[in-house]
C-alpha cells in the first residue's frame, strides 16, 4: 500500500512525503473500519451518551451542595437528589430515553440544564446497506480532538452513511498541488475509525479556478484534475463524491441545468480515473425546478452518474409531488436524498439558539416522519440534516448541541437507527381516517428479518386497526410499549410496531412509486461547455439572455478527457430563422481542450416570450457522441 500510493502520488504531485504519510495512516483506518463492530462508547461518554445496560455517572459542576431532579422525556421526574460541589451524580441504570438533570440554579436561564441520553445497545453491527444516514459536516464543525467523539456518537445512533464537507480551496490551494494532509483528511479518517460509510460534497471554486468562487471552474480540466486525485487520495475512505452541492440556486452559484450537465460530466470522469469502485454522484439538486431539472436531462448527463441525488426541506405531505418531479429526471438511478429535514426554530437567549421544549418534541417527532415518508418515495440512503449544532437565521437544525450533549431528535434517530436498519419500503397502509399517516417496511432490527410499521397522526389522534396485534411497539424514542391488540392510538408522535415477516400481505398496502425506468447510454472522454456569463443567466428559466438584435458570439470548450487522439464531426440545430455558425469538425490531440465560437443570430425573435433550444451534436468515432444542450430567451 505505501509503495503504490508513492508511486501515483510522485509521478502527478509534488510534495510527495506528507502525502504518503496520510496514505499510511488512512490504509490503518480503513483497516479499522472495513470489519464494522457493534460500537460502545468512548471514555469518558461524551455528550453524554450511555447505553441501558450500563450505569449513568455524570459531573455535575456546582458552587456548593445543590439539589438536582433527573426529568425524562415526558417531564416526570425519575430522581432527585443532593450533590456537592463539582461532584458527581451516580443515576444507576436507566431505560432508554432522554433525561434533563434539573438542579437549584433553574432560575438561571443563561445556561440550559444538563441532558443524556441511554440507548438500547446495538445487538448487530449496523447493515452497510442500511439507508439511515445523517449529514454530519463533521470537517467544518469539530476540530480534530473532538472528531472520534462525534463519529462514535453518529456510530452509536446506528447510522450506516455521513455526509461531510469539502473545501476545493483549502484542499488544492494552488493549481496542481494538494494540501499537506489536513482537518479533512483527520475527519475521514475518525469516520472512517467508527466504521461510518462517507459521502464528501464540494461547492466552492479555488479563485485561480474561477474568481467567482461560488461558480463553477472556468476550466473543467481544473474539475476533472481535482477529483481525480481526491479520489485516489481518499481511496478506501470516502466511498461516494458529490461534485458540487446545490448548483441550481444562488447561494452556490446559480447554475443552469446545462452547466451542471458539463461539470458533472468531467467530475465524474476525473473521479472514476482516480478510483473506479467510487460512487460518483450526481452533483445535487436543491430544489425541483422544471426547467433546471428539464435543462439537465436535455444535455445527457444520465451515464455520468452512479446515484441521483436531491434535497428537500418541504411538509411530508409535500414529498409525492417533489419525488415525482426528481423521479422523472433520474434515469433511473438510485435516488439519494443527501439532506432533508422539516426544521424547527430556536427561541430565548440568543447566544444558546435553542428550540424551546415544545419545539424540541416537535424536531423529534418529525425525525421518523422523515424517514418513513421518503424511504417510501424511493430515497435510500436518506441523510438527515443535521448532527451538529446549526442555525440558519432563526432556524435550528441540529440535534445535539455544541458540548455534543443531546436533543430529543437524536434519541428519535438512533430510534430509527435501530427499528428500520436496512429498511425497504413494502407500502403504506390506507386508512378510513385522513389524518392517518402508516408506511411498512421490511427491515432486520437487532439483526432479525421484521417487518415495521411506522405510523402516526397528522394532527390531533387517530385510530388505525391492524390485521394483528404487533410482535412489539416501540415510541419515537424507541422505549418499548404495550401493544393493546390489533389497533393502535395514534398521535403526532409516531410508533414503530414490529411483525413477522409475510404480515404485509395481509395489509392491502399502496405500492411504493416505481422507479423510472433506468435509461441507457454511453460515455464519452469528449465534454462540451459553453462559457457564459453569469450576468446573462436567466435561473429560473434554466436559460441566457440572448440580444436579438445582432449575432453573438459564444465559447464552446471541448475537452478531450482521454488518452488517444480524437477526431469529430458537429451538427447544430437551432430554433427556426436563427443564424448558426459553428465548425463543422475538430480534431483534439490526447488529453487537451480548445475553443471554438458557436455565434448565433436570433433575428426574427424579438418580442416572443418563449424559451428557445439549440443543441451541438457530435460525432468523435471511438470517443463516443458528445452532446450539449443551452437554452436561450430573447426578450
Amino acid at each position: 500500500m505505501k509503495r503504490s500510493c508513492s508511486r501515483v502520488v510522485a509521478r502527478l504531485w509534488p510534495g510527495v512525503g506528507v502525502v504518503v504519510a496520510f496514505c499510511v495512516a488512512s490504509s490503518l483506518a480503513w483497516a479499522a473500519a472495513k470489519g464494522r463492530r457493534v460500537p460502545r462508547q468512548l471514555a469518558p461518554h461524551p455528550g453524554n451518551i450511555f447505553l441501558a445496560d450500563e450505569e449513568v455517572v455524570l459531573p455535575l459542576s456546582t458552587n456548593g451542595p445543590t439539589n438536582w431532579r433527573l426529568v425524562d422525556y415526558d417531564g416526570q421526574t425519575v430522581n432527585s437528589g443532593t450533590a456537592a460541589a463539582a461532584g458527581k451524580v451516580s443515576l444507576g441504570r436507566l431505560p432508554v430515553g432522554w433525561y434533563e438533570v434539573r438542579t437549584g440554579d433553574a432560575e438561571d436561564t443563561s445556561a440550559l440544564p444538563m441532558s443524556l441520553a441511554v440507548l438500547a445497545p446495538l445487538q448487530t453491527p449496523t447493515p452497510a446497506t442500511s439507508p439511515i444516514a445523517m449529514d454530519v459536516a463533521m470537517a467544518w464543525f469539530y476540530a480534530r480532538e473532538r472528531m472520534p467523539a462525534a463519529a462514535n456518537l453518529c456510530a452509536l445512533a446506528g447510522v450506516n452513511w455521513v455526509r461531510d464537507r469539502l473545501s476545493w480551496p483549502e484542499m488544492e490551494p494552488q493549481r496542481g498541488h494538494l494540501a499537506s494532509p489536513n482537518r479533512y483528511d483527520a475527519s475521514a479518517q475518525a469516520q472512517a475509525a467508527a466504521g461510518l460509510r462517507q459521502l464528501q460534497v464540494n461547492h466552492v471554486s479555488p479563485r485561480w479556478a474561477n474568481p467567482q468562487r461560488g461558480r463553477f471552474p472556468t476550466d473543467l480540466r481544473d474539475a476533472y484534475n481535482f477529483y481525480r486525485e481526491v479520489a485516489r487520495r481518499w481511496r478506501g475512505l470516502v466511498e461516494a463524491f458529490e461534485p458540487w452541492n446545490e448548483a441550481d440556486i444562488e447561494n452556490f452559484g446559480g447554475h443552469t441545468g446545462s452547466e451542471i450537465a458539463s461539470l458533472q460530466k468531467a467530475a465524474y470522469l476525473g473521479l472514476k480515473a482516480g478510483n473506479p469502485k467510487v460512487i460518483a454522484c450526481q452533483n445535487v439538486f436543491a430544489l425541483s425546478r422544471r426547467p433546471i431539472l428539464e435543462d439537465f436531462q436535455e444535455n445527457a448527463a444520465w451515464p455520468y452518474f452512479d446515484t441521483f441525488n436531491l434535497h428537500h426541506y418541504v411538509g411530508l405531505d409535500a414529498y409525492e409531488k417533489v419525488y415525482g418531479e426528481f423521479r422523472s429526471v433520474s434515469a433511473g438511478k438510485p435516488l439519494w436524498v443527501t439532506e432533508c429535514n422539516v426544521p424547527v426554530r430556536w427561541s430565548g437567549d440568543e447566544k444558546l439558539k435553542e428550540p424551546s421544549p415544545a419545539d424540541l418534541r416537535v424536531q423529534a417527532e418529525r425525525v421518523a416522519g422523515v424517514f418513513a415518508t421518503a424511504l417510501h418515495q424511493g430515497g435510500a440512503p436518506v441523510f438527515y440534516f443535521l448532527f451538529p449544532h446549526y442555525v440558519e437565521g432563526q432556524t435550528q437544525f441540529g440535534i445535539v448541541r455544541p458540548d455534543l450533549t443531546p436533543r430529543p431528535a437524536y434519541v428519535a434517530l438512533a430510534a430509527v437507527g435501530r427499528l428500520l436498519a436496512d429498511a425497504r419500503p413494502l407500502g403504506r397502509l390506507p386508512s378510513p381516517d385522513a389524518n392517518v399517516r402508516a408506511f411498512m417496511f421490511a427491515a432486520r432490527p437487532d439483526g432479525r428479518a421484521r417487518e415495521v410499521l411506522v405510523a402516526w397522526a397528522s394532527h390531533g389522534a387517530a385510530k388505525l386497526g391492524l390485521p394483528a396485534p404487533p410482535e412489539a411497539l416501540f415510541d419515537l424514542l424507541g422505549r418499548e410499549r404495550a401493544a393493546s391488540g390489533a389497533e393502535l392510538t395514534l398521535t403526532t408522535a409516531p410508533v414503530f410496531a414490529l411483525f413477522p415477516p409475510g404480515t404485509a400481505k395481509r395489509m392491502n398496502l399502496t405500492a411504493p412509486p416505481k422507479p423510472a425506468p433506468l435509461l441507457k447510454g454511453t460515455l464519452s472522454p469528449v465534454v462540451l461547455q459553453a462559457i457564459m456569463p453569469k450576468e446573462v443567466v436567466l435561473l429560473a428559466h434554466s436559460a441566457y439572455r440572448l440580444d436579438p438584435s445582432k449575432p453573438e458570439t459564444i465559447p464552446i470548450r471541448v475537452y478531450n478527457f482521454s488518452q488517444r487522439e480524437a477526431h469529430g464531426r458537429f451538427k447544430v440545430q437551432a430554433p427556426p430563422g436563427w443564424s448558426v455558425e459553428f465548425p463543422a469538425q475538430l480534431r483534439l490531440p490526447a488529453a487537451t481542450d480548445s475553443e471554438v465560437k458557436l455565434t448565433v443570430c436570433a433575428h426574427n425573435q424579438v418580442g416572443t416570450t418563449n424559451v428557445d433550444k439549440l443543441t451541438i451534436q457530435a460525432d468523435f468515432g471511438h470517443a463516443g457522441r458528445p452532446f450539449l444542450a443551452l437554452r436561450f430567451k430573447t426578450n
